[in-house]
């Protein structure tokens, strides 16, 4: 691949990253506009032509690694693993 064909691709890519976050950004203020007026109507469950809108509260169970590290040093230390990975960025 040429310099120019790289340059190309990367310029596009770039680009895209900036639409995608648009277009991220777009869809939180719709999904914060939905949210608002379900929550004005006292709703967790809408349903607008043939779409089923729900916004329901839940809880969820996660591992706290910092505190277990903190209070289990050498078991955590014992469970460590490595794992090998690549980061791709563009600046």
């Amino acid at each position: 691949m040429s310099q120019n064909d790289l340059l190309a691709k990367v310029t596009e890519l770039k680009e895209l990253k900036v639409l995608a976050e648009e277009i991220a950004d777009q869809i939180a203020a719709l999904e914060e506009a939905v949210k608002a007026e379900m929550t004005a109507q006292e709703t967790d469950k809408l349903l607008i032509g043939t779409f089923k809108v729900t916004w329901t509260k839940y809880t969820s169970n996660r591992f706290d690694s910092k505190t277990f590290k903190v209070d289990h040093a050498d078991l955590y230390q014992q469970y460590l693993k490595e794992v090998p990975a690549q980061r791709f960025a563009v600046a």
